[in-house]
C-alpha cells in the first residue's frame, strides 16, 4: 500500500506542477476566471458569460459590464456609486459570441436599442420593439475637469501624456486620437473610428473609453492596478469630474418625454416667455384701438356741435 500511496502523491505533485505551468494572469482584465496558456497566449473565461477572453488585448465592454453585474449580484464587490451616470448606467447586457452588444437590450418587459458602446439610443418600449441594426458609435468625447490650481497645465505636455497613455496602455492606434484639447480646467479627448477604417485587430474606441473611465475613477479593470496616475511634467493632476459623450453614425431616436428635466424646464421657460410677449402685444394693440376709437368719437361730437 505504501508504494501505491507514494506513486499517487507523486502523480498529484506532477499534475499540480503542470497546472501551475499552464496557468497565467490576465493583465488586461481581472474580471475573469480559469486562466490558462493556449498556443502561447493567456486565455481566460469571462465572469458572467463564460466567453473566452484574449488577455493580449482589451476585453469588449459588453463582456466587462456583464462581469460587473454578476460581481455585484454575488456580493464580491460593492455596486459602484457612478453605476447610473451614463444614460441608464450598469445593466446586465446581452452579448454576441464576438463580445459585441446585441442591438436590442431588455430588462424584464422593458426593451431599448443600443449603439456599439452599449448606450441606449431610443426610448424604452415593450418586448415588441424592433432594433434592426447595431448602430456604430463613431466619435467618443471624454471630458475631464481637473482640481482648482493657480497656474494652467502645459498644453503640449498634457497632449503628449494622454496620446502616449492611450496608445500604450489601451493599445489604440494614434490615428484614432483626433484631438486632445486643454482649456483650463477642462481636458477634452476626441476618439474617432469609422467601421470602414477599423481592422479586426484594432481595439474599439468604446472599449478604450470604458477602460479609461474606470481607470480615472479608481476602478481599474487591469490586474493589480487601482487606476491611472495622471502626471504632467512630473506634477500629479487630480481630476474632479469625468463625463463621456457618444456620437453615432445615425442620430438617436429619443422623443420629448426622454429629455432631461433641466432641458424641459428651459423649453417651458422659453415657451412661457413667448406666450407672455404675445399676450402683452395683443393687450397693447387693443388698448391702442380703444383710444383711437374714443378720439374719433370725440372729434365727431365736436364737429356736430360746431355745425349746430
Amino acid at each position: 500500500m505504501k508504494p501505491l500511496c507514494g506513486a499517487a502523491l507523486l502523480l498529484l505533485l506532477l499534475c499540480a506542477a503542470a497546472a501551475a505551468q499552464n496557468s497565467c494572469v490576465c493583465q488586461k482584465n481581472k474580471r475573469v476566471t480559469n486562466c490558462r496558456m493556449e498556443s502561447g497566449l493567456c486565455r481566460c473565461d469571462a465572469i458572467g458569460s463564460g466567453a473566452i477572453v484574449d488577455c493580449s488585448t482589451l476585453t469588449s465592454k459588453c463582456l466587462l459590464m456583464k462581469a460587473e453585474v454578476m460581481g455585484s449580484k454575488s456580493g464580491r464587490r460593492e455596486k459602484p456609486k457612478d453605476a447610473f451616470e451614463d444614460t441608464d448606467g450598469l445593466y446586465d447586457p446581452e452579448c454576441e459570441n464576438s463580445g459585441a452588444f446585441k442591438a436590442k437590450q431588455c430588462n424584464g418587459t422593458t426593451c431599448w436599442c443600443v449603439n456599439t458602446a452599449g448606450v441606449r439610443r431610443t426610448d424604452k418600449h415593450d418586448t415588441d420593439l424592433k432594433c434592426t441594426q447595431l448602430v456604430r458609435t463613431t466619435w467618443i468625447i471624454i471630458e475631464m475637469k481637473h482640481a482648482e490650481r493657480d497656474t494652467p497645465l502645459n498644453a503640449e505636455s498634457l497632449k503628449k501624456f494622454f496620446n502616449d497613455t492611450i496608445t500604450s496602455r489601451y493599445l489604440l492606434k494614434g490615428r484614432y486620437i483626433t484631438n486632445v484639447l486643454y482649456e483650463k480646467p477642462y481636458i477634452t479627448i476626441d476618439l474617432k473610428q469609422n467601421s470602414s477604417e477599423k481592422s479586426p485587430d484594432d481595439v474599439d474606441i468604446a472599449d478604450v473609453a470604458y477602460y479609461f473611465e474606470k481607470d480615472v475613477k479608481g476602478q481599474s479593470i487591469f490586474h493589480n492596478s487601482v487606476g491611472l496616475n495622471i502626471s504632467i511634467d512630473n506634477e500629479p493632476v487630480k481630476l474632479e469630474k469625468t463625463v463621456v459623450y457618444y456620437v453615432d453614425e445615425i442620430a438617436p431616436e429619443f422623443s420629448m418625454k426622454s429629455l432631461t428635466p433641466g432641458l424641459i424646464a428651459v423649453i417651458v421657460v422659453v415657451v412661457i416667455a413667448i406666450v407672455s410677449a404675445i399676450v402683452v402685444l395683443v393687450l397693447t394693440r387693443r388698448r391702442k384701438g380703444k383710444y383711437v376709437k374714443a378720439e374719433v368719437k370725440e372729434m365727431n361730437e365736436m364737429h356736430r356741435g360746431l355745425n349746430a
